[in-house]
């Protein structure tokens, strides 16, 4: 796997590659791209934290796995590239900040990299997916590293936001010291979830950047 990332990972990079489940996920991830088409492209496989220093995080969002769809994922979780079609949980996020923020322009793209560059880190529970099979690197060890990925951060920095939609992301959220961090759940965006009542009306988008000002940090241009 290629390792893109922002220098101010490498001390975490560092201690992580040098364990052996790394080795093994390095290995099993490289015969996965070898053997089958894979997602996103390998060189954005650690975009995530290419895009967003750890210096700079101020919220973090725990997505499942890539979209697999040819062209679509771009190693940040519910990201997509532009010109592709904004998924439709994607949309509904983006609904929910227009519901918040009284806003009537929809964006026509699903790239979310202005995101990560103001300290929105776009995490993917796994990091690489096979075309076509959701959930297909599931197997793969790429939990234990995310979550080892979730306690650094909660280890190292603070006031961190962290939004855990959908049970699955709320597992995750194990390992984060609630004391230092503000964690804010709901259900999943998914039309699923948000047809249900789930996910529209959490106020997350606005509750974050409410919490960021009260610490002295930027908010977040959503």
């Amino acid at each position: 796997m290629q390792l893109n990332i922002h220098p101010s990972w490498q001390p975490f990079f560092d201690l992580e590659t040098s364990k052996s489940y790394f080795t093994e996920l390095n290995k099993q991830v490289d015969e996965e791209y070898q053997n089958f088409i894979c997602f996103p492209p390998k060189d954005l496989i650690f975009n995530a934290f290419d895009k967003c220093s750890l210096q700079e995080v101020k919220v973090v969002i725990i997505g499942q796995d890539p979209y697999h769809g040819v062209g679509e994922a771009n190693g940040l979780c519910f990201s997509v590239n532009d010109g592709i079609a904004i998924p439709p949980s994607l949309k509904n996020i983006l609904i929910e900040i227009n519901n918040e923020y009284d806003r009537v322009f929809f964006s026509t793209s699903g790239n979310l990299e202005h995101w990560a560059k103001q300290g929105v880190l776009l995490l993917n529970a796994s990091l690489t997916v096979r075309k076509d099979l959701a959930n297909s690197h599931k197997h793969l060890k790429w939990n234990v590293f995310t979550d080892s990925v979730i306690q650094y951060i909660s280890e190292n920095t603070e006031n961190v936001v962290f939004l855990l939609w959908g049970s699955f992301a709320q597992k995750k959220g194990a390992k984060i010291n609630r004391e230092k961090h503000l964690v804010l759940e709901s259900g999943h965006p998914s039309p699923l979830s948000a047809n249900r009542g789930f996910w529209f009306g959490n106020n997350h988008f606005l509750k974050t950047n409410e919490y960021l000002k009260s610490v002295n940090k930027e908010i977040i241009e959503w």
